[in-house]
């Protein structure tokens, strides 16, 4: 096998770890985050809440800005990678500029 499939790549891209809603969310809730075990909680919830938020988009018909074709299930560890990535900064940042 020569190639990556698209399915890994959409897991790899912008539907997976560099999801734009996951890293927002992880963002968000690792900047508001007081102790480092809830960036665990901050990582599952950009990745689940993620995944809420583009099924209500597609449920409203609305075109999707990043098809994919990788499922649910499978964007979920992929996206709490990125998200944990994203919360673990934004806490380190908080906690060096006082904003905690």
């Amino acid at each position: 096998m020569d190639t990556i499939s698209q399915t890994w790549l959409d897991l790899i891209g912008l539907s997976g770890i560099l999801n734009p809603l996951a890293l927002l969310i992880g963002g968000f809730m690792g900047w508001k985050a007081d102790q480092p075990a809830k960036l665990a909680i901050a990582a599952f919830g950009g990745a689940v809440l993620s995944l809420f938020l583009e099924a209500g988009w597609l449920a409203l018909g609305l075109p999707y800005p990043i098809p994919h074709d990788a499922g649910a299930l499978a964007m979920i560890p992929f996206r709490f990678i990125g998200a944990g990535v994203v919360a673990s900064v934004a806490y380190l940042l908080a906690r060096r500029s006082g904003n905690s």
